[in-house]
Formats: structure tokens, sequence, C-alpha cells
């Protein structure tokens, strides 16, 4: 996988250089830094790229149908993000997708790997069947004047 400078990669994409520097601060590109703090961009992500700047008529590679049975899926818990990083071992794969500033771990058959293509850097939807979430509230720290009264109570 080789890494380009911005300016080289706004190159490729047929952006100015202040364009692509700011999408990546803006969170819109992602990005490796080098030790010096300088950011790299990935071909895939330049690939990334250039398929969203594609007329919507030129991406479509799958038949309508496809996308069709993903807008009518009752399944209200969506959640959109990029593919960090898919393991396959044997017949299950793990599959990471970062959401925002979270990530979220799914483990899925090898086979739905393959028929997705799921890659590293990849756009992904996670769908949450509501029946199967759970949720919890992390316990309050305990603040300083709850401190002092507990110390007094013992």
């Amino acid at each position: 996988m080789a890494l380009l400078t911005v300016r080289a990669a706004a190159a490729q994409l047929g952006v100015a250089y202040s364009t692509l520097k700011r999408w990546v601060h803006t969170g819109q590109v992602r990005t490796t830094r080098t030790e010096g703090g300088h950011h790299r961009v990935s071909e895939s992500e330049i690939e990334r790229l250039l398929t969203r700047q594609q007329p919507e008529s030129k991406r479509r590679t799958a038949p309508a149908a496809s996308t069709e049975s993903i807008e009518g899926l009752s399944a209200r818990n969506r959640l959109s993000g990029f593919v960090e990083e898919v393991r396959i071992d044997g017949l299950l794969a793990q599959v990471r997708l970062r959401v925002g500033d979270q990530s979220l771990t799914a483990v899925i058959t090898a086979d739905a790997v393959r028929a997705l293509k799921l890659r590293r850097g990849d756009d992904a939807l996670a769908i949450v069947k509501s029946t199967e979430v759970m949720i919890a509230k992390a316990a309050p720290e305990p603040t300083a004047s709850r401190r002092k009264r507990t110390r007094r109570a013992t």
C-alpha cells in the first residue's frame, strides 16, 4: 500500500491542495501520519474518494434491487462508517467498523465478507437488531464532596 503526500494525492484527485488539506482536517479523508506529523494518503483512500466523485449512474455496480432491499429493511438502527479491519478465520470473520470516534465489531460469516467484498477502508453500514441491544449506564465517579462525607461517616 503506497502512501502519497497530500499534494500528490490532490493532483490525482484533481482538486486543489488547500481543498484536500481542509478535507483531511475535517475528517473527510483518512490519512496516516509520519513520525514528523505529516499526513500521507493511501492509494485505497484515493480510490474511495474517486468513486465518490463519479456520477451516481456510473457508481452503481449492483442492480437497483439490492439497494431497494436495504431501503426496505425494517431495522431503524443503522450506523454508517468505514471498515477498519477484516479478519477471516475459517467459517467466520470479524469486521471492525469505525463509526465516528467509536468502533463497532461484528462477527459474520466469511462467505458474507467475500460476497460483500469487504476490505479495509470501504464504507459500510452496520444494522443493529433492536432486540439484541443492551444499554448500560456508567457508574458516576465520586466527587470531592462525596469523598469527604464518606470519610467523616466512618
